[in-house]
């Protein structure tokens, strides 16, 4: 997202899902600063992100905590939505492009995962599917800075509209302090947690519907 991606970093350990996690993480980048591009907002050209090299997404900050807290985050995409004909609804697309990148980057990798014998190009193919599809649903939660809360904008009646995104403003450090929470505590009181269990269940019946679609 152009704001900050969060990513849960328990199951990137194997160099399969770091591969993958470079691969993905660039490409859902890389694909918000397209969008802004193509929509009349050069900000993100200009920072050099409408790039496929990994080392212009990636945040070091970010990426360490994915192995020390378990939540992480790519470098954020720059935006002017002045620069957008139609900010509300070009801004909303521009943070739908990197979900939308996950949700493509799935359906492609499901082709070799399902046709390929088992091996390394087998398994990298199954470590990008998995990952690609916990990154859509998890950044398509509208829960502010994710992607979603962004896209629901679109969805946000106009008189509601200036509401809605001083709302947005002011709400991230608390879901962030409620993942924070929901992954320690309530793994430790729970035994689970609550955003974790519903983008992985969701996870596991997506993939299931793109391998039979495949």
């Amino acid at each position: 997202m152009h704001s900050k991606d969060c990513y849960n970093g328990h199951m990137f350990l194997s160099p399969n899902y770091l591969l993958a996690l470079v691969l993905i993480l660039t490409v859902h980048e890389a694909s918000h600063a397209w969008v802004a591009t193509r929509l009349g907002d050069p900000t993100a050209e200009r920072a050099g992100r409408l790039s496929l090299n990994p080392i212009r997404h990636l945040d070091l900050m970010g990426t360490l905590m994915m192995f020390f807290a378990g939540i992480g985050w790519g470098k954020p995409v720059p935006v002017n939505p002045r620069n957008f004909e139609k900010p509300f609804r070009d801004e909303a697309l521009t943070a739908l492009a990197g979900p939308a990148a996950n949700l493509i980057l799935a359906f492609l990798a499901a082709i070799p995962y399902t046709y390929l014998p088992a091996g390394h190009l087998w398994a990298f193919a199954g470590s990008v599917l998995d990952l690609s599809l916990v990154l859509f649903l998890f950044n398509m939660l509208p829960f502010p800075p994710l992607d979603g809360s962004k896209f629901l904008t679109l969805l946000v009646p106009q008189r509601y509209k200036g509401r809605y995104l001083e709302m947005l403003d002011k709400s991230t450090a608390y879901f962030i302090a409620f993942m924070v929470i929901d992954l320690y505590l309530g793994q430790r009181w729970f035994g689970f947690s609550i955003v974790w269990t519903l983008v992985s269940t969701a996870t596991f019946w997506m993939k299931t519907a793109i391998l039979v679609i495949v």
